[in-house]
Formats: C-alpha cells, structure tokens, sequence
C-alpha cells in the first residue's frame, strides 16, 4: 500500500452539489455521473493506483470501483463521506471485492500501512503485525500462492520490471545507500499525474535495502 492523504480539495463538485440537494441521501441514491467523479478523483489523487494492492487502475468503471474503506454495512453514515471513500481495482477476489463488508484494521489512510506490510522479491507479502496479517486476508493480497497466485506473478514480474528499468538486477541487490535513495526518489515521482504499477512494492523492497 502506499498512504493516501484525503484532502477536502479533491471532493468532486458534482458530489458535493448533490450532498447539498439530498442531505439525507446515501450511496446507494447517486447517479453514475457522481460516481465517475468520485471514482475520477480518487484515481487522480492515487496517481492511478489501486489504494490496496497498487496495480495500475484508469479510474473509469471498467477497473475502477469506489470503495468504502470502512464498509457501508458497518459505517452507513458514512457512505457519502468522500475522505472513507478511495479507488480500488475490480479484480476478483481481491481489494474491493475481498473486502465486502469485512472490518479493515490497516488502511491506505494510515502512516503504518508502509511499514506494516513487507513486500518481497518473489512477489510474497508478508504482515509484520497481528491487524497487517488480518489485511492481508481481507483483501486477499498474497501471502502465498494459494491465497492468490496471480497478483504475486504479476507482482513479481512488475517490480523485477521496474527495478531493472532504474538500472537495477534484483537477484543481485544493491549495497550503496545513496544510489538506492535516489531510485526511491525517482519511482516515487509521477510522471503525467501517474506511478508506475506496483511502484509502492518497489520503494517498500528497496527501503529493505538500506542500511541502518
């Protein structure tokens, strides 16, 4: 995962107009045209990233889906609230449709979802703490090739990918410090408002690289 900062500033009009007009009004009441906006913004202010497992999302409802962070069921006064609100894939068995209704303990809008979850080279995450392991089986996010064999291959094809890309073979690793900073530096800029998928897994596998 990588953090997400809700800012008020990225609430879509079109949604805050019509919380204006329905006050009362839930989720499950709005049009697709504020839908597409919430799914737009949030797509936007995620650099087009899926909030769960990071894989490229368009940000339209053919991979995109508006996702409750805290489940509708679970908080229903909340459906509307834009900052429990983030874009997550529609792949299946997976994030958003993983998650249903089930209680989240580490989220995309906390400090900890970083460091909380290790990602490894062959595509593997591995929770360090009682509620990251709990995430992980929520929303499915391969801890093993039983849980979910296809987001590790992809994981880990894309991440070996993107590294070599920055000039850097991930069977041999890297020892200098600052060179592995600066290809930290430069995976974590968007270019045209966007990251590169799975970008997230590649800082968290290089930051495991640093010396301390």
């Amino acid at each position: 995962m990588r953090k997400i900062i809700k800012n008020a500033t990225y609430e879509p009009q079109a949604l805050t107009d019509w919380k204006r007009a329905n006050p009362h009004g839930r989720y499950g009441d709005v049009t697709e045209i504020e839908r597409q906006a919430m799914r737009q913004s949030c797509a936007e202010q995620q650099h087009y990233l899926c909030a769960y497992c990071t894989q490229a999302i368009s940000g339209t409802s053919s991979d995109t889906m508006n996702e409750h962070v805290a489940a509708q069921r679970i908080s229903p006064n909340r459906t509307l609230d834009f900052s429990n609100i983030v874009a997550s894939c529609r792949t299946a068995k997976q994030c958003d449709d993983s998650h249903g209704s089930q209680p989240l303990p580490l989220t995309p809008l906390m400090d900890e979802c970083e460091t909380e979850l290790k990602f490894k080279l062959s595509g593997r995450v591995e929770g360090l703490t009682d509620r990251a392991k709990e995430t992980i089986r929520v929303l499915n996010l391969g801890d093993h090739e039983k849980h979910n064999r296809s987001l590790i291959e992809k994981r880990k094809q894309l991440v070996s990918s993107l590294l070599f890309i920055n000039g850097i073979d991930a069977s041999k690793g890297l020892e200098d410090d600052e060179l592995i900073e600066m290809v930290i530096n430069d995976i974590s800029t968007p270019e045209n408002g966007k990251l590169a998928a799975f970008s997230p897994v590649a800082v968290n596998v290089l930051k495991q690289w640093i010396s301390t």
